[in-house]
């Protein structure tokens, strides 16, 4: 029998937000692969179900923190919204519940109709396009609310497709309307290999999920990542892998390559507490970003 993909049951713990690696000893008489199990790689966004039993557990406090963001900070009064990069469509999922005429792109299939099969088992709608983040466009519609979370953002590795981006969603807005974009900012200096560690588990499918950074290339802006997940579904445990790269950003490269959009004003900046009634400023502790950005009036 298929796993479902909506929670029946839901269990999850963030095991650590941030830590540095720490290798373990070997034991004599035992090889590393002696002790590691051996990884297959794959494309984790080809497999949305694991994917999407990771992120979805942070999924009603970020609908809750959009929200609280168009109410403050929006002018628009248009309950549309738009997430590039919608992957398994959770956000859009929780926001099309709380009434919101939703708009989602990928460039991924498989995570677009995974998508559409949630939606329509909980017989709501949204429009789903297969798009590039980069170069969309959406005639005929007009948004009060973008939004884009988790650090996707930094997949687009040229600062060209970078500015591209944030001009796609800039002309999408309506006038008065805010972008929502999250992502980790580059501590200086970065020694050591970070990680973040996931444990969740739904409708007996088991997700272990670790994600790591390595210490970036500052020259070309790039930074190794890797995420590692063990699957254990009907008895049955997989260990699998995928590799990437991020494209880096200090405060100043993202507030230089935002001064080139000039359709876009950063209002506030929060982190990855979601807390409206706490705002972060602009200074080198900040790393876990949530920037507001408003299109301007005039543009």
């Amino acid at each position: 029998m298929e796993a479902s993909i909506w929670p029946v049951h839901l269990i999850c713990q963030r095991v650590s937000f941030r830590s540095q690696y720490s290798a373990t000893l070997q034991l004599p008489g035992h090889t590393e692969s002696d002790r590691m199990p051996q990884y297959e790689t794959f494309e984790w966004y080809d497999e949305p179900l694991y994917y999407d039993i990771i992120f979805d557990t942070e999924t009603e406090t970020e609908a809750n923190f959009l929200e609280l963001a168009y109410e403050r900070y929006s002018d628009s009064k248009l309950s549309t919204c738009l997430e590039p990069a919608c992957g398994s469509g959770r956000l859009l999922l929780e926001l099309a519940r709380r009434d919101w005429q939703c708009t989602g792109l990928d460039n991924n299939s498989h995570m677009l109709d995974f998508a559409r099969q949630r939606l329509r088992k909980a017989k709501l709608s949204a429009s789903l396009l297969e798009a590039d983040m980069s170069a969309f466009r959406i005639p005929g519609k007009k948004f009060g609310l973008a939004y884009c979370l988790v650090s996707t953002f930094k997949y687009l590795l040229s600062e060209t497709r970078a500015r591209s981006h944030l001009e796609c969603v800039a002309a999408a807005l309506q006038p008065g309307g805010i972008y929502v974009l999250g992502f980790h900012l580059t501590p200086l200096p970065v020694e050591h290999i970070e990680r973040e560690e996931w444990q969740a588990e739904r409708d007996e499918v088991a997700v272990e999920c670790v994600i790591e950074s390595w210490p970036p290339d500052l020259k070309r802006r790039r930074e190794k990542m890797r995420n590692r997940f063990q699957i254990t579904e009907k008895g049955n445990t997989r260990y699998v892998e995928n590799h990437w790269q991020f494209r880096t950003y200090t405060l100043a490269q993202w507030q230089k390559l935002l001064g080139q959009v000039p359709q876009l004003q950063m209002v506030a900046v929060y982190d990855f507490h979601y807390d409206i009634h706490t705002e972060r400023e602009l200074d080198q502790e900040l790393i876990d970003a949530v920037f507001i950005l408003k299109k301007t009036q005039a543009s």
